[in-house]
């Protein structure tokens, strides 16, 4: 089985940035007890602060994959592209949001990912990652 976890725009600050919202691990810490734990699965991790470089690898594991585990970020509330992108694609998608992006500005409340992903979890941390993964399991 093959899993992508895709995450956006400020996430490779996770551990330093706002902790109090979004905790003090680095998310390569927490990538490597995923390895760990699922060490049966091929689980591959992309970053990326810029919207194309993300539809880009979007496209290029939407079609052979067995997952992807998005979170977008601040793109979540701005990127019709990263929706479209998804829409294009066989390959399921889990949205993912460390915060619960209901409870937060109402801004935040829109998504132009979550209509086109097999489904939603946030709010939970990092563990919102694990439950992905489990659901494609």
């Amino acid at each position: 089985m093959k899993i992508a976890i895709i995450n956006g725009p400020n996430l490779n600050l996770l551990g330093k940035r706002e902790v109090d919202i979004y905790g003090e691990a680095s998310f390569n810490t927490y990538l490597k007890t995923l390895h760990d734990k699922y060490a049966n699965i091929e689980i591959s991790y992309f970053q990326s602060n810029v919207e194309g470089e993300l539809i880009n690898e979007i496209q290029r594991v939407g079609f052979s994959y067995d997952g992807i585990i998005l979170n977008p970020g601040g793109y979540t509330h701005t990127s019709v592209a990263l929706g479209d992108a998804i829409a294009a694609i066989t390959t399921p998608v889990i949205e993912v949001h460390i915060s619960n992006i209901f409870g937060r500005e109402d801004f935040r409340k829109l998504s132009h990912v979550s209509g086109k992903a097999k489904g939603v979890i946030s709010g939970l941390g990092l563990k919102g990652y694990e439950l992905a993964l489990e659901y494609f399991l």
